[in-house]
């Protein structure tokens, strides 16, 4: 009776817990149409708050496969320049907004990673070697050096990372995207981005293990 009874609490409190997220999805899908709806209606703010809430994210997105503030700063001006003429593409029942944006971003990625390499059209930008973002700078200054050689160790390593795992870690663990959005952004099966991750956190660990030796 007793274990019986933690089965259907566990289970009342499972369903009160998908309850708030679903909830929770409903008012972000809300606001997010709301917003859309706002900019796409030639509201000067609500274009303001759009840019506002997501350069952040763009920006760590072209900085960490570029490498380069410079052109990090040009390609999310450029991004925010395509999502104004595109915008009114985007459909809630299809992904957040925020998963759009970022496929948006990969794509405009690839084109610029092809036009500055004159690569084929076939080739992707997964060959181009990530980086990883600068640490914050430490209060102590070895502080400071101890986190600029981990940055650097690993660059190294994510740089010899095939180019499917390393876009899939990224995502994951510098983007902290969620499965199911990493799955609408490379277009490829939910249970391949977990085998991709992992396998890739693998060989990743693997490969720091093996530098520090």
């Amino acid at each position: 009776m007793a274990t019986a009874a933690l089965s259907l609490g566990n289970t009342q409190w499972a369903d009160s817990q998908a309850a708030a997220h679903g909830a929770a999805g409903i008012r972000r899908l809300g606001s997010e149409n709301s917003l859309v709806a706002r900019c796409l209606s030639g509201d000067e703010a609500a274009w303001e708050q759009f840019v506002r809430q997501h350069t952040r994210h763009v920006y760590a997105l072209c900085y960490r496969f570029t490498g380069s503030g410079a052109e990090a700063q040009d390609l999310t001006q450029e991004v925010f320049l395509r999502v104004f003429r595109s915008l009114k593409s985007f459909r809630s029942a299809e992904g957040s907004l925020g998963t759009w944006l970022a496929r948006l971003t990969r794509n405009l990625l690839i084109d610029h990673y092809r036009r500055s390499r004159n690569e084929r059209v076939t080739d992707s930008m997964e060959d181009r070697l990530p980086v990883v973002e600068e640490t914050r700078a430490a209060a102590r200054p070895d502080q400071a050096v101890a986190g600029r050689e981990a940055s650097e160790l690993l660059q190294q390593a994510l740089q010899k990372l095939s180019p499917d795992l390393r876009e899939a870690v990224i995502l994951r663990d510098l983007q902290e995207m969620e499965y199911r959005e990493i799955a609408q952004v490379l277009a490829i099966p939910e249970g391949t981005v977990k085998s991709r991750i992992n396998r890739g956190r693998a060989e990743l660990g693997r490969l720091l293990r093996k530098q520090a030796l």
